[in-house]
């Protein structure tokens, strides 16, 4: 390549993608994840079976991987946040005086 030919990033201004999970979703499975590694922690302090612990944390796991998958291929990049928010949008509003809406 010669110096003044540069490679073109095709990539920019697209979200990441890690193992089929896109944007925030790779956040939420890194919390779960950590959540997993608590229970077993706080499991193993308390002197748990081994085997009993393998299960649960395992089970735990399992589940919120799904779980987060589950979101990822509902929702899709930006939709669980529109969901969210279409929660908080008032049904109606009513106002007692018009004041707030004639400025001077």
């Amino acid at each position: 390549m010669r110096k003044d030919q540069f490679k073109i990033n095709k990539g920019i201004n697209r979200s990441i993608i890690f193992k089929g999970l896109r944007a925030q979703y790779i956040g939420y499975m890194g919390i779960a994840l950590l959540a997993d590694l608590s229970i077993y922690a706080v499991l193993y302090i308390f002197n748990v079976n081994t085997y009993i612990t393998l299960v649960i944390t395992l089970a735990a796991g399992g589940l919120m991987a799904a779980f987060v998958y589950h979101l990822n291929a509902r929702f899709g990049e930006k939709g669980l946040i529109k969901h969210l928010a279409k929660g908080k949008i008032p049904s109606h509003i009513r106002s007692v005086s018009r004041k707030v809406f004639q400025s001077k």
